[in-house]
C-alpha cells in the first residue's frame, strides 16, 4: 500500500488542475493550512527584506507566480475547506474549523498589520511607474485594503483591532454552525395519513422517502408507514402552501422562525449582539461613525442616506399596493377558513402561504404543482445551458472523470463559442444533512493571467437546495426553483466569463451592490415564452408547456409583487438598523427587530419569532450593512433587461455587449462606469416599477 501524499502540497495533476476531492483526507487540511502560513511568512520576509526600492512589480505583484509549479497554498486549501464547510460538513470538519479560525485570522492580521510591508505599499502608492487602469485599480485596492484593515493605527489600536477581528471571525463561524445544527435538528414526523390532507403527491412522496432514509437503520423501519418533513425549503415550502392542517402549519412555522432562540448551546441571540458591537467598534477604531459608514465607502450607494432613500422610495411606491394585496388575502381567508368560524378567524403568519396559494388559484388558476411536471431537473439544466449557448455561444459537457465531493454534484467542462476551454462548472442541487440551507455560487479557482501570459481559467460552483428525486419521480422543480437556478447561474457566468489580469479583480470580485446584477438579470428569463419553449416539456408525455399555462404565468407575474418587495425592504431596514448604531448595542434583539422593520411589515409580528438569529447574510455572510444590495441591483437588472426586451431576449449583439462590458470586466473599473458603457446611461427605477406593475407602460400613439 503506497504512502498517502497530501494533495494540497503538490500539483494536483488533474484535468484543468481541478481539486482532487477523491484524494483529500481530513488530516490533509490542517497540515496544508500550517504549511501555507509558513510559505506566506517566507514570502513576507522576502518582500520586506528586499534591498531594492519598492515598486509595483516587486511589491504589489507576487514575484513568485512565474516560478514553475507556483500556487498560493493557503488560498488553495482555504478555498476547498471553507466551501466544503458550507456544502458537505461533519462534526470533525466543524471542530477543525473552530481550531483553525483563530489561527487563520491571526495570520491575516499579521500580514495586514505588518508595518514594513505597508511602508513599501504606501511608497508604491505615492511613487509608481505609469500604470494601466487595471494596475492602478489593483494598487488602490491594495493600499486601501491595508488601511481599512488597520495599517494606519498605532500599536495599541492594532492590538485592539486584532482582538476584535479574531473574536468576530470565531463568532461568525459559531453563528453558522449553530444555525445548521438547529435547522437540521427539527423534523415533523407524521404517521396518520389524514394529516397529509391538501399536500400534493410530490410533497408526500418526498416526505415518505425522507422517513425511509431517516429510519433505514431501525429494525422495524419497513413495517411502519410514515412521512417526515424538515425545514429545508423543498420540504417546508410545500407544507406551508398546501397543508390544510393549520396546527401543523403553525408547528412548522414556529420551528423555522424560532431556530437559534432556544435555551440551548445553539442560541444565537448573544452572538448577534456581540457581532453588532464588534463591527461597530472596528469601524469606529478605523475612524468611521458606524459600521455602515465603513462598509458603504466602497459601495455604489456611497452612504447611509442613499440607502435609506432607496428603501423609503420603495416603501412609498409599493406599500399602497401591498396593503391592497393584504386586504384581498384576508378577505379570501375569512370566507374560506377551514373549520374555523368566520367571525373568529384571524390571519396568522402560518396562514399566509396557504391562502396566498388559494388566492392565486382563484385569480389565475395557477400554482407550482401544475408546472412541476414540465420542470424536470435534467431538462431545466438543458434549458439553462441552452440559454447560455443562445446568448453567448458557450457549451457545457459533463465530465465524470472530474472528481466531485459528493455523488449529487455534477462537473462540467465549459467551452467558448470558438471551441476553446473556458471554465469548469460544478452543480450541487439537493439538500442533505451536512449542507447549509439556501443557494449560493462560489469558486474553487479564480481567473487571472500569469506573467507568462497564460490565462488561468476559473472553476465555479453553484450550490442549491432544490427538490430531490423520489422513488416514484425524477426531480421536478417549481418555477421558483427554476428562478433560483437561473440566479445562481448568473453569478456563475460572471465568474466563468472573467477575463482580467489580476485574480482579486476578476469575476464576482466587485462591489457588493453590483454583484447581484448578473444573477438577478438571469431571473428575468424564467417567464419568457421563447425560453420556456426550449426545455419545458412534460416529463412523462413530452408535451410542451401549454400556451395557456404560459399565459397564466405571465399574467400572474406581479401577483403579490408589492408584498414581496416590502419583505426584502424589511430585511434591508433591519440590517441598517443594526449597523448604523453609533453607541453600544444593548437592546434585546427580538423587540429591537420588531421595531426596526415595522414600517415595511404588513402582517402580525409574533413575540417569540426572530429573523436576526438566522440572518446569515448580515451576521456571517458578508452582507452586513449591505442587504439593500438586492434591491439596488434589482433596479439595475430591470433596467438592463429592458435593453434585451427592446432588441430581442436572445439578441447576441446585446448579450455580447453585456458580456464584454460587465460580465468579463470584474472589478477593474467603477461599476457605474461599466454599467453605463453597456446601457449608454445611468439606470432609473422606472423599469422596475413598470415590471412590477406599479407604474404603467406609456403607450406610443
Amino acid at each position: 500500500m503506497s504512502e498517502h501524499r497530501n494533495p494540497f502540497l503538490e500539483p494536483y495533476g488533474t484535468l484543468h488542475d481541478t481539486v482532487p476531492f477523491d484524494r483529500i483526507r481530513l488530516e490533509d487540511f490542517e497540515e496544508a493550512f500550517m504549511e501555507g502560513i509558513r510559505r506566506d511568512n517566507e514570502y513576507l520576509d522576502k518582500t520586506i527584506n528586499n534591498p531594492e526600492k519598492p515598486t509595483f512589480d516587486n511589491t504589489i505583484l507576487n514575484p513568485f507566480d512565474d516560478e514553475k509549479g507556483y500556487y498560493d497554498l493557503l488560498d488553495r486549501v482555504s478555498t476547498v475547506f471553507f466551501n466544503l464547510l458550507s456544502a458537505e460538513t461533519n462534526d470533525e470538519m466543524d471542530a477543525l474549523a473552530q481550531k483553525m479560525q483563530p489561527i487563520l485570522t491571526k495570520h491575516a492580521n499579521d500580514m495586514r498589520l505588518n508595518p514594513q510591508l505597508f511602508e513599501r505599499i504606501k511608497r508604491v502608492h505615492l511613487h509608481h511607474r505609469r500604470l494601466t487602469p487595471e494596475e492602478k485599480m489593483l494598487l488602490d485596492n491594495c493600499y486601501e485594503g491595508f488601511v481599512r484593515s488597520g495599517a494606519l493605527l498605532d500599536e495599541a489600536g492594532k492590538e485592539r483591532l486584532r482582538q476584535l477581528t479574531e473574536e468576530a471571525s470565531m463568532l461568525s463561524l459559531q453563528f453558522s454552525q449553530n444555525l445548521l445544527k438547529e435547522n437540521k435538528a427539527f423534523t415533523l414526523q407524521i404517521t396518520d395519513e389524514k394529516q397529509l390532507d391538501g399536500l400534493p403527491d410530490t410533497a408526500k412522496e418526498a416526505a415518505a422517502l425522507a422517513w425511509k432514509e431517516a429510519n433505514s437503520k431501525e429494525p422495524n423501519a419497513n413495517s411502519t408507514k410514515g412521512w417526515l418533513f424538515t425545514l429545508d425549503m423543498p420540504s417546508y415550502s410545500p407544507f406551508m402552501t398546501y397543508s390544510t392542517q393549520r396546527d401543523l402549519r403553525q408547528q412548522m412555522y414556529m420551528a423555522r422562525n424560532t431556530v437559534c432562540t432556544h435555551d440551548n448551546s445553539e442560541n444565537n441571540i448573544e452572538i448577534c449582539k456581540r457581532l453588532i458591537n464588534l463591527r461597530r467598534e472596528i469601524a469606529q477604531l478605523l475612524g468611521f461613525k458606524t459600521y455602515a459608514d465603513y462598509v458603504l465607502k466602497h459601495r455604489m450607494a456611497s452612504n447611509v442616506r442613499n440607502v435609506y432613500r432607496l428603501l423609503d422610495n420603495l416603501i412609498d411606491a409599493y406599500k399602497p399596493t401591498a396593503l391592497k394585496e393584504r386586504e384581498e388575502l384576508k378577505k379570501l381567508a375569512a370566507h374560506s377558513s377551514f373549520s374555523i368560524p368566520h367571525s373568529s378567524f384571524k390571519m396568522m403568519p402560518w396562514d399566509t402561504g396557504f391562502y396566498t396559494h388559494k388566492l392565486q388559484m382563484k385569480k389565475y388558476n395557477l400554482d407550482a404543482e401544475m408546472l412541476r411536471p414540465y420542470f424536470e431537473l435534467s431538462k431545466v439544466i438543458d434549458g439553462v445551458f441552452g440559454l447560455a449557448n443562445r446568448l453567448y455561444g458557450i457549451t457545457f459537457k459533463e465530465n465524470k472523470d472530474i472528481p466531485v465531493y459528493h455523488p449529487d454534484v455534477k462537473a462540467y467542462e465549459v467551452f467558448d463559442k470558438d471551441g476553446s476551454y473556458l471554465a469548469v462548472f460544478y452543480a450541487d442541487f439537493h439538500p442533505r444533512k451536512g449542507k447549509q440551507g439556501g443557494a449560493w455560487m462560489t469558486e474553487y479557482q479564480g481567473q487571472w493571467i500569469t506573467k507568462k501570459g497564460e490565462n488561468v481559467r476559473p472553476h465555479v460552483s453553484v450550490v442549491m437546495n432544490l427538490t430531490k428525486p423520489t422513488d416514484e419521480k425524477p426531480a421536478l422543480l417549481t418555477l421558483g426553483e427554476v428562478e433560483t437556478f437561473l440566479h445562481e447561474f448568473g453569478h456563475s457566468l460572471h465568474g466563468m466569463f472573467a477575463n482580467t489580469r489580476f485574480e482579486s479583480l476578476s469575476g464576482t470580485n466587485v462591489w457588493w451592490d453590483f454583484v447581484e446584477l448578473p444573477s438577478q438579470f438571469m431571473e428575468n428569463f424564467a417567464i419568457e415564452k421563447e425560453f420556456l419553449r426550449t426545455f419545458a416539456f412534460h416529463y412523462q408525455t413530452g408535451e410542451p408547456l401549454p400556451d395557456e399555462l404560459i399565459r397564466r404565468i405571465v399574467k400572474s407575474r406581479n401577483f403579490m409583487a408589492a408584498s414581496a418587495c416590502l419583505r426584502q425592504v424589511s430585511f434591508g431596514l433591519l440590517d441598517m438598523a443594526y449597523y448604523t448604531k453609533k453607541d453600544a448595542f444593548t437592546d434585546d434583539i427580538i423587540p429591537f427587530e420588531k421595531k426596526a422593520w415595522k414600517k415595511a411589515i404588513l402582517g402580525e409580528q409574533l413575540p417569540d419569532t426572530c429573523m436576526t438569529v438566522q440572518f446569515s447574510h448580515i451576521m456571517a455572510g458578508g452582507y452586513a450593512a449591505g442587504y439593500y444590495s438586492y434591491k439596488w441591483a434589482e433596479v439595475l437588472d430591470a433596467d438592463a433587461f429592458s435593453v434585451f426586451k427592446k432588441h430581442g431576449i436572445f439578441n447576441q449583439k446585446t448579450a455580447q455587449s453585456f458580456r464584454d462590458n460587465i460580465l468579463s470586466r470584474g472589478g477593474t473599473e467603477h461599476p457605474m462606469t461599466l454599467y453605463k458603457r453597456f446601457r449608454g446611461g445611468e439606470p432609473t427605477i422606472d423599469a422596475l416599477l413598470k415590471r412590477n406593475g406599479i407604474k404603467r407602460e406609456t403607450k406610443k400613439s
